[in-house]
């Protein structure tokens, strides 16, 4: 602990008949735990419990870890829909009163090359690939090909469709189980491809895994290299991976249990994941960097063994600990604001994150302590021999500090021209739902989608499914006949349930991802009878990127909101608040625009192996906006945190920007190249969803971590002095007291 004149204070003797005493845990002084704040206090409780803090982590790592290996083959990837919609209605209209011919249901397309389909080997294939569909109790019935409706003009291209007895996530299971033995029936002049909107989920979760698995191969040994580099040493080094690997442990077991009450989407596993193993790299990098200055200190003072270190513990939980808590309290609102969009896998995708914090979070409040009790001086272990042991105070930083502060006018107009600059082209950014072209082209999904086009039209892949009275059945098909933007119409068909309903098919004359489609839809909705609605996979779609439009601006000001109250009552100082929360649009703002260059634009395409679609997919700029805010208020808190506790001790602007970027500089350098490489990882490999994810958020933490964190906000905190940390009389006795100094 660091008094106001810098030097540790002298540490009290045990008392010998303290509890405890005798079994060898270190008693409390008397006085000590009342000089330290909850979190310091926590910081003592763990330690002096250290065996039942052990043992708590121990089970629940081993008991929820049980479970880990179960969650790839748990998790959906379904729930791409807007609750609540019209296509949704339909989708549940067909699938309990049609047989089960809704949008989530599987077709089989078996293509012949040696005459037609229906006749020898492929007949044989066909009633062996019913079989299969029948055997499985998640399959209501089997509609056979019939001539002009699912069999080709020139016979060689059948459809069987599997009618969908179960919700979208089983029916994505119901792909994965049947894939492998569907296609092991082609051969002998006949290839059999399942396809649908499930099967395209089951394939892109497959194509997913494999991405995760490299950039997790990727990612760890660059991730320790850096934090070698950052710390100096490889015990240090490790921490924050033993660390993380016990938070992600614990969450993917976690996500498992959740999953057996609300269904959970395999993307909340992959954002989990990435997002324990960034945040829990920071977080213990910021904790293990303050320990190691605190032991130090004590150092230097004379003070060694257990006694001291359990003071260094306290210490570090009273400031770099709070920081902490408030960073991942930070991160945890701005990812609850993404609940606000009414679709499963976004609020999954949310909730898997958010749980993932909160285990990393646990981790670093209760476990770490323990762990840096336990190992003391040992954490500086394996020191690389050009490093200077547990310096806090980086020169280097505290250089760029004082230049900052004697030029803040030249580094802040160039941080921000280069920040608006990339931000230009945000202007222009397009977003749909995502296309075929995400699936790899060997995909069997999307091999059966290119052969239904071939063979029944460019829109056959997305054909519009109209539910409506059975009264208003011609009414509907003369509106579907004479909309220009309809290709063909099928005979309607009667509910199977014996409900005054009618099933109507329509394939559009575009593909499915042709913007045209949505003005279709419009259309039709305006002209069919009162009773029609119009749904089917690539409707869900367009309501789903209709609902995102709708909602991504409450969300981005629901985030801000809440993120400068966080900062608000954490900092006491509502200027550098105001200004900390809204800076981070300049690095969002710029990573979207290096997004529409490269996805939508499809510059560097080649160098990363995707496809442009022409646009950027609809889900990322809210999702991505509430993880880019999320992380940024990370960098934030830590940086102005520390410049808060300078200036509580000193009163004195400078100090507090300059010792800021010396104590903290480092730790956000260290912990936003940890990022970077981790999402560029992800850039790298896979299906074009984790590359979009990989480009916009490792650009976002490149530039908000870099320019924005290390040169824009410090220049802010130059500019505006000692405004910066002003309090209305009034606002100071409605906020809680926080503090991150020592007296």
């Amino acid at each position: 602990m660091t008094s106001t004149t810098g030097r540790p204070p002298a540490l009290l003797p045990p008392d010998p008949a303290a509890p405890g005493a005798a079994r060898g845990d270190t008693p409390d002084p008397v006085g000590v735990r009342r000089r330290f704040g909850p979190l310091g206090r926590l910081g003592l409780a763990v330690v002096d419990h250290g065996r039942v803090t052990a043992i708590v982590w121990l089970l629940l790592v081993i008991g929820l870890g049980a479970f880990a290996p179960r969650v790839e083959a748990e998790l959906s990837g379904a729930g791409w829909q807007a609750d609540g919609s019209e296509s949704v209605a339909v989708r549940e209209l067909a699938q309990d009163r049609f047989g089960g011919n809704a949008s989530h249901a599987l077709q089989v397309v078996v293509h012949s090359d040696d005459g037609p389909v229906t006749q020898g080997r492929g007949a044989e294939v066909l009633a062996q690939a019913t079989a299969l569909l029948e055997a499985d109790p998640r399959i209501s019935s089997v509609v056979q090909p019939q001539p002009g409706a699912m069999l080709s003009a020139d016979g060689s291209t059948a459809v069987l469709l599997a009618g969908a007895d179960a919700d979208t996530n089983d029916m994505v299971r119901a792909a994965d189980a049947l894939t492998e033995p569907l296609e092991a029936l082609s051969g002998d002049g006949v290839e059999v491809d399942p396809t649908g909107s499930s099967q395209l989920w089951s394939d892109f979760n497959e194509a997913n895994l494999q991405a995760m698995l490299q950039s997790e191969l990727l990612s760890w040994p660059l991730t320790l290299a850096i934090l070698v580099v950052a710390f100096g040493a490889l015990v240090a080094a490790g921490l924050p991976l033993l660390l993380t690997l016990a938070g992600l442990v614990a969450s993917a077991g976690s996500l498992v249990l959740v999953n057996q009450l609300v269904p959970v989407s395999i993307w909340a596993l992959n954002f989990a994941l990435m997002f324990a193993l960034a945040l829990g790299i920071d977080y213990a990098l910021f904790v293990v960097v303050r320990f190691r200055a605190a032991r130090a200190a004590q150092a230097a003072a004379g003070q060694q063994g257990r006694p001291a270190a359990r003071l260094a513990v306290a210490e570090t939980m009273d400031t770099a600990g709070k920081a902490v808590l408030l960073s991942g309290v930070t991160v945890l609102v701005s990812l609850s604001a993404v609940m606000i969009v009414p679709s499963p896998s976004f609020r999954s995708m949310a909730g898997g994150i958010m749980l993932a914090v909160v285990f990393v979070l646990a981790a670093t409040l209760t476990l770490l302590p323990l762990v840096l009790v336990r190992l003391d001086h040992r954490v500086d272990a394996l020191s690389l021999p050009w490093t200077a042991r547990a310096e806090h105070r980086s020169p280097r930083f505290a250089a760029w500090g004082a230049h900052l502060w004697k030029h803040p006018v030249l580094a802040g107009v160039a941080s921000t021209v280069v920040l608006l600059a990339l931000a230009a082209p945000v202007v222009g950014l397009s977003t749909a739902m995502p296309s075929i072209a995400v699936l790899p082209e060997d995909a069997p999904a999307r091999e059966g989608y290119d052969r239904v086009q071939e063979a029944f039209g460019v829109g056959a892949p997305g054909a519009l499914q109209v539910v409506a009275d059975a009264a208003d059945a011609d009414a509907t098909v003369q509106v579907l006949d004479q909309d220009p933007g309809i290709a063909a119409v099928a005979p309607p068909v009667p509910a199977t349930d014996g409900s005054a309903q009618v099933l109507v098919q329509a394939a559009p004359t575009v593909d499915p991802s042709d913007p045209a489609l949505a003005e279709t839809v419009d259309r039709l909705r305006d002209q069919l009878p009162r009773s029609a609605l119009v749904g089917g996979a690539a409707v869900e779609n367009l309501d789903l990127e209709s609902e995102l439009d709708a909602v991504t601006p409450v969300v981005v000001v629901t985030v801000l909101v809440l993120g400068f109250l966080l900062l608000l009552v954490a900092l006491q100082a509502p200027l550098i608040s105001l200004l900390g929360t809204l800076v981070s649009l300049l690095s969002t703002a710029a990573a979207f625009g290096v997004a529409r260059l490269v996805f939508q634009e499809g510059i560097g395409a080649g160098l990363l192996g995707f496809q442009s679609q022409g646009f950027l997919d609809a889900w990322a700029p809210v999702f991505f906006f509430a993880m880019i805010f999320a992380i940024a208020m990370d960098y934030t808190v830590f940086l102005l945190a520390s410049a808060k506790e300078h200036w509580e001790r000193t009163g004195d602007p400078r100090e507090a920007m300059v010792g800021a970027m010396a104590h903290s500089g480092r730790v956000v350098f260290a912990a936003g190249a940890v990022m970077v490489v981790v999402f560029a990882t992800f850039a790298l490999s896979g299906p074009l969803p984790p590359k979009e994810m990989g480009i916009v958020l490792g650009v976002a933490v490149l530039l908000d971590a870099f320019l924005v964190r290390l040169v824009l906000l410090p220049v802010l905190l130059r500019l505006t002095g000692r405004a910066a940390w002003w309090t209305p009389a009034w606002l100071a006795r409605v906020l809680p007291d926080i503090r991150f100094s020592h007296s």
